[in-house]
């Protein structure tokens, strides 16, 4: 078997084994059946795949879009290679960590450059698009949660004001010994709301998915909260769809953004945008992590390695380790005094994915053989393309609360 059909046989694994994984977390999504224990059957699983097929439909779609963009211009390139994510753990799972393409050869223009970073995330972002406009066009009965949650239907029609809204969620009360019978926990009459009490999982929001919900739901009452908004499984598929293309879409290195941002200003104001971005990034993530709160042994402690991480992160800037350190105290300072005197938080997973871009993609872009400038409607998808970006953003994307 020759190279070319082992890769082939490799991509369609790949995305058969994707299939499975992404399948498996909408049936957990969708039911509220933890895959870990082995609650899924047959019957479960066929309901996964209302999640399975939006989301690897607006992934492959972004794929693609890189992909037919390359044959376009005659770039050697592989199909995608689907990455499986088993739905195990005890947390939100969405069953993969994306697809990707492999480029066979350098692309030596930056025009060329620019159309295969901006086609993945511009389609990608148009099926995004649709799959949401569907799911709020669509929405279920409220009764459609009590499946899924059956303490709640104590609530009737009403649950959402007593179980969880936008910024605070229930602690259960033992009210069974009072006669108040098998929903005791939820009895509305003595409902009181703690942060720190009840461990729950909430999605953040952005502005598009907030302008989905204020203008295009069918029905503004079904609109869920964003405690149950995983069990919904195209508006989930669209949601998580809009935070990895804004992902994709930061202007750092050879990420899509980085690609398009590169095609726009060139190779020098590239790397000074793409260095105060990146700084950005890593300050907005690292705030309120450790603060006058933290006690003082945590401080020193934990202190240390956050430190030492951000010197990690930061060595992609290329400075000499001295400088490099000065840069990561003083970006922990700012961080720690203003989370202290203010309580701003960042999100701390952009960290971990600071991380990412520092070990394995980088900061600055690789230079080409010709800079060629972008002729106007280039111009003008690129700066469409920020405006996604914008839109699609979200500063907390997933929250794992109290516990």
């Amino acid at each position: 078997m020759n190279k070319q059909k082992k890769e082939y046989l490799l991509q369609i694994g790949l995305f058969l084994a994707t299939v499975v994984t992404t399948t498996l977390a909408g049936a957990e999504l969708v039911t509220g059946k933890p895959v870990i224990f082995g609650e899924i059957g047959y019957d479960e699983f066929v309901k996964g795949f209302s999640y399975s097929i939006p989301f690897l439909l607006i992934l492959s779609v972004h794929e693609f879009g890189h992909y037919f963009t390359a044959v376009y211009h005659k770039v050697k390139t592989s199909l995608p290679f689907y990455i499986p994510f088993p739905p195990f753990l005890p947390t939100l799972n969405i069953g993969t960590m994306g697809a990707l393409i492999r480029l066979k050869e350098r692309v030596s223009s930056s025009k060329v450059n620019f159309d295969i970073g901006l086609a993945g995330p511009l389609a990608g972002f148009i099926m995004a698009l649709l799959v949401l406009w569907y799911g709020f066009t669509h929405l279920p009965d409220k009764e459609y949660i009590f499946e899924i949650h059956p303490e709640y239907a104590a609530f009737g029609d009403d649950y959402q004001k007593y179980i969880a809204d936008y910024d605070t969620f229930l602690i259960k009360k033992d009210l069974e010994a009072l006669g108040y019978g098998p929903f005791a926990d939820y009895y509305p009459d003595t409902l009181h709301f703690d942060k720190e009490k009840q461990g729950s999982i909430k999605l953040g929001n952005n502005l598009l998915f907030s302008f989905f919900e204020k203008h295009v739901a069918s029905d503004a009452d079904k609109v869920p909260n964003h405690y149950e908004l995983m069990h919904y499984p195209y508006l989930f598929a669209g949601f998580m769809a809009l935070f990895f293309t804004a992902l994709n879409l930061l202007p750092i290195g050879q990420l899509d953004g980085g690609h398009i941002l590169f095609g726009l200003v060139g190779a020098k104001r590239h790397k000074q945008i793409a260095t105060g971005f990146f700084v950005v990034f890593v300050f907005y993530g690292g705030l309120g992590a450790i603060t006058l709160k933290t006690p003082l042994e945590d401080i020193l402690l934990w202190g240390t390695v956050y430190v030492s991480v951000l010197f990690i992160i930061l060595r992609a800037l290329k400075k000499d380790r001295q400088t490099t350190l000065m840069y990561a105290v003083s970006l922990f300072a700012l961080q720690f005094f203003l989370s202290s005197y203010t309580g701003v938080e960042g999100y701390l997973s952009f960290t971990f994915f600071a991380f990412i871009i520092s070990r394995v993609i980088g900061v600055e872009h690789p230079p080409v053989l010709y800079e060629e400038r972008l002729n106007f409607p280039r111009q003008v998808l690129g700066w469409l393309a920020l405006v996604i970006f914008i839109i699609s953003i979200s500063p907390k994307p997933i929250e794992m609360i109290g516990g």
